[in-house]
C-alpha cells in the first residue's frame, strides 16, 4: 500500500455525521449503545478496517459498509472490531457452584432418564464461560451414569468465536481452573516455548458454537433450555434494549428453567416476566 494512502488512512477522523450513521445502525440493528464518549474508540478500532479495504475516509467506508456489497463482505469484520470481548474461566464461580448444586441435582430428581440437560452460554465471548459449563456437567456426569448434557453457545462476534472452537488459552488464563481438573480436562501444548493449553477434544466436543444476534431472538429456532446464562452482556443495552433480549431469553426456557445474569446487572423488570428471583442473578421461570 503506498506510503501515502497508509498516511491518509491514519489521520482520517471519524466525523460527528458519519459516527451518527455508524451508531445509529449499531444500536437498531445490534442494540448495542455507543455514547458520544466512545467515537474515539470506534474510530481507532475502525481504522483496521479502512486499512483492509484501502479506503482512505470513514464516510467512503460507511457508504461502502451500507452498499450491498458492504453488507455481504463487510459487516461482519465491522461488528468484530466493534464488540467487546472479555471473559474468563469460572468467572462469578457461586454461578457454577449453584448449578452444580442446585440446578443439576434438581434435574436428576425429575428423572432425567433420556433427556440430556441443556444449557445456554448466550454471549460466549472467546468460549472460557461455555467450557467451564462442560467442565462442571461432564463432572457431575462422572458421578451420575446416564446423565448427559448439550451445550450451545452464541456470540455476535464470528471473531471470538473462531477463537473459541479453537480453544487455545495462554496458560496464565487457566490459573484459577483447580489442578485435577487441569489434568482431565486441558492439554499442554507440544512446544515448550509456547505457553499455551488447549481444551481436549471430548469436551470441545460437547459444545455447539453459533454465530446469534440477541436482537433477533424471535427468528431463533432454539427453545427448551433447562438454563441460559447471560452475563455481563446486558450492560451495553439501554433498559428497553435489556427488556426484549430478557423476554426472549424467558421465551427460550422450559418451566422451572434457570436464567443466570451478571453481578453487575439488574432486572427492574422482573415484575412483569413469568420469572422470579432465587437469588441474586439467578431467575427461574414460573
Amino acid at each position: 500500500m503506498p506510503v501515502n494512502t497508509l498516511h491518509k488512512i491514519y489521520s482520517a477522523e471519524l466525523s460527528e455525521k458519519d459516527f451518527a450513521r455508524l451508531s445509529e445502525f449499531i444500536f437498531r440493528e445490534y442494540g448495542i449503545k455507543l455514547p458520544q464518549h466512545k467515537k474515539l474508540m470506534l474510530q481507532g478500532r475502525l481504522r483496521t478496517r479502512l486499512k483492509e479495504r484501502q479506503l482512505t475516509s470513514f464516510d467512503k467506508y460507511i457508504d461502502f459498509l451500507f452498499s450491498n456489497e458492504g453488507q455481504q463482505i463487510e459487516l461482519i469484520h465491522m461488528i468484530d472490531v466493534v464488540t467487546t470481548n472479555k471473559t474468563d474461566f469460572f468467572r462469578e464461580p457461586d454461578h457454577f457452584d449453584f448449578l452444580f448444586t442446585k440446578v443439576l441435582e434438581e434435574f436428576k430428581r425429575k428423572s432425567f432418564a433420556g433427556k440430556p440437560f441443556s444449557i445456554w452460554s448466550a454471549g460466549c465471548s472467546s468460549g472460557e464461560e461455555p467450557y467451564t459449563m462442560a467442565i462442571i456437567l461432564n463432572e457431575f456426569k462422572a458421578l451420575n451414569p446416564g446423565f448427559n448434557f448439550n451445550i450451545l453457545a452464541t456470540d455476535l462476534s464470528s471473531r471470538a468465536l473462531e477463537h473459541a472452537q479453537t480453544a487455545v488459552y495462554p496458560e496464565n488464563k487457566v490459573d484459577v481452573i483447580p489442578l485435577s481438573l487441569k489434568k482431565n480436562y486441558l492439554l499442554k501444548s507440544k512446544d515448550q516455548t509456547k505457553k499455551e493449553v488447549r481444551i481436549v477434544a471430548s469436551l470441545r466436543n460437547n459444545v455447539t458454537f453459533e454465530r446469534q444476534n440477541l436482537m433477533q431472538l424471535d427468528k431463533y429456532d432454539k427453545f427448551g433450555f433447562d438454563s441460559i446464562f447471560c452475563r455481563n452482556t446486558l450492560i451495553y443495552f439501554d433498559r428497553p434494549t435489556q427488556i426484549k433480549v430478557v423476554t426472549g431469553l424467558v421465551n427460550k426456557l422450559n418451566n422451572s428453567g434457570y436464567l443466570f445474569i451478571g453481578h453487575s446487572e439488574s432486572l427492574l423488570n422482573e415484575n412483569t416476566l413469568p420469572i422470579e428471583r432465587i437469588a441474586p442473578t439467578i431467575y427461574r421461570k414460573k
